[in-house]
């Protein structure tokens, strides 16, 4: 784009209700692909490279405020308490900026889909031919509801007609107002005050504008978008969806054409705001959103959620759910895994079928296959957790965290009740609460010893399936497991070194 000749002033306009929108949420503020529809038309407007930007509110304005304040703080918020029109709209946005001179582009807060280069096609045109006024105009199938392109024998603008105002003639024409304008300050300021409400819905139209000026000589352009597509507003749920569809076409159209393959793009859902390196592959049925990256080579998917969440080359992500996490290079995540914010996988770690993991780092090629929480916890490198793991962090008051060595073995079915750290090549057996620490080399065991008592189905459950089997097991008639007994009123306590030896390689889960 080139450099602007003079100033240039942006004023959308996120007044309205959206009464068929029948929500309690701004129609501007509902979100599409990673932003809300106003969001999108200030994305569109930003390469302008405006001196100002006023936003004209009104219905929710506190909420539409707020949100503007997050993401265009520079952007001026203007209330139009009471909604008398677009014309009135503007107005009230250029006595809120009576220092704006140069071009004013005025822009309906409902078009998501527009882009920066039609927008500026617009604003170049108008500044290179003088125009007092440019409207932006578009060739669609149906232009039902739509404002009218109005032209003169000669081709040139002669008004801009409301359909509820049009004649049946006029409605016939299917050259719309896209509502998307580009003025000079000062012709548009002299204008909005001749302004009437004399139409059916006794408000001010801005598109007037176009009339008056013409009548007193100044000259009026049209600029045609490319596509029509673009210039598509929003006025309920229904076209809303049906603009997201078009969104996401149109942003995994570009990612393919990038070197990112999507392998079902009809189920690919990915906000503009996301990031994706050549060579990533992206599989059905998943979302990547907000501010998530995913490196070269890495497959995410299917059935995969990520949100603002990295994910490292070569990796790979499979049914699985995660927030605000890094997963690092070469890294394992699923199927069925929950990453919560903060949860950081280093290179080649794993982290498996139902695990949980929330602001916790998990060293290089440490391995985390299943069944377990981790939270609040610190594990080293090539280590592995066992199945069934807890990492009890929380006292009913304060969070604790949980330190795993580098190449330690956990024990299956094992509960790390912080604060507590096991150290390096230490073990854990299976079944045990880990309350103290565990030094470095060592194998920590928390459990009682088993006993065995002997008869005791033939005695308590007499008559039973279990019985019998053991019955003939007892006459050799089958298997029998094999055990040490105990009599029945033996008691062992503590956490001596348990029955057959010391733990070992069955203590601790499989990899």
């Amino acid at each position: 784009m080139s450099q602007p000749p003079h100033l240039r002033t942006v004023v959308v306009l996120a007044a309205g209700e959206g009464k068929r929108m029948k929500s309690a949420l701004p129609k501007v503020l509902h979100p599409l692909l990673g932003r809300t529809l106003v969001g999108h038309v200030l994305s569109a407007a930003a390469p302008l490279g405006a001196d100002r930007t006023v936003v004209v509110v009104g219905h929710g304005a506190d909420q539409v405020r707020a949100h503007l304040a997050e993401i265009a703080p520079q952007a001026t918020p203007v209330l139009q308490a009471e909604q008398l029109g677009t014309g009135h709209a503007v107005r009230i946005a250029l006595d809120a900026v009576p220092e704006a001179t140069g071009t004013v582009v005025v822009i309906n807060g409902d078009v998501p889909l527009l882009r920066p280069e039609t927008v500026g096609a617009l604003v170049e045109a108008h500044e290179r031919e003088g125009a007092a006024a440019t409207v932006l105009a578009a060739e669609v199938p149906d232009p039902t509801g739509l404002g009218r392109i109005v032209r003169d024998a000669d081709g040139r603008l002669q008004q801009i007609v409301e359909q509820r105002d049009a004649t049946p003639a006029q409605r016939e024409i299917r050259e719309i107002n896209a509502g998307i304008y580009a003025f000079d300050a000062v012709r548009l300021r002299d204008a909005l005050g001749k302004l009437s409400t004399d139409n059916e819905q006794g408000e001010e139209y801005l598109t007037d504008v176009f009339g008056l000026l013409r009548s007193a000589g100044e000259p009026v352009a049209v600029h045609v978008a490319a596509d029509h597509v673009e210039t598509l507003g929003c006025n309920d749920r229904v076209e809303l969806a049906a603009l997201r569809r078009l969104l996401r076409d149109r942003v995994n159209e570009a990612w393919m054409r990038t070197g990112v393959s999507l392998l079902d793009p009809e189920t690919t859902w990915i906000d503009v705001t996301v990031a994706l390196d050549r060579d990533a592959v992206v599989d059905q049925n998943t979302q990547l959103q907000g501010a998530t990256v995913v490196g070269s080579g890495a497959v995410v998917g299917p059935d995969v959620t990520l949100v603002d969440t990295v994910v490292g080359q070569g990796a790979t992500v499979v049914r699985s759910h995660a927030v605000g996490a890094e997963i690092g290079p070469k890294a394992s995540v699923g199927p069925y895994a929950y990453l919560r914010p903060a949860a950081r996988l280093a290179e080649k770690a794993k982290v498996g079928t139902f695990v949980e993991v929330k602001n916790s780092e998990i060293g290089a090629g440490s391995k985390v296959p299943h069944l377990t929480y981790v939270g609040d916890a610190s594990i080293g490198e090539q280590s592995n957790i066992g199945a069934a793991t807890v990492f009890v962090n929380y006292d009913g008051v304060h969070k604790h965290r949980t330190v795993i060595g580098s190449h330690a073995r956990t024990g299956a079915d094992n509960m790390f009740v912080a604060p507590v750290v096991v150290g390096d090549g230490a073990y854990t057996a299976a079944g045990s609460v880990i309350v103290d620490d565990v030094p470095a080399g060592a194998m920590g065991v928390a459990r009682a010893r088993q006993r065995n008592i002997e008869g005791w189905v033939l005695k308590r459950r007499a008559g039973t399936a279990a019985a019998e089997a053991a019955e003939r097991a007892r006459r050799g008639e089958g298997a029998v497991a094999p055990g040490l007994p105990a009599s029945e009123g033996e008691a062992i306590h503590g956490d001596a070194e348990p029955v057959g030896g010391a733990p070992g390689a069955g203590d601790t889960a499989t990899e």
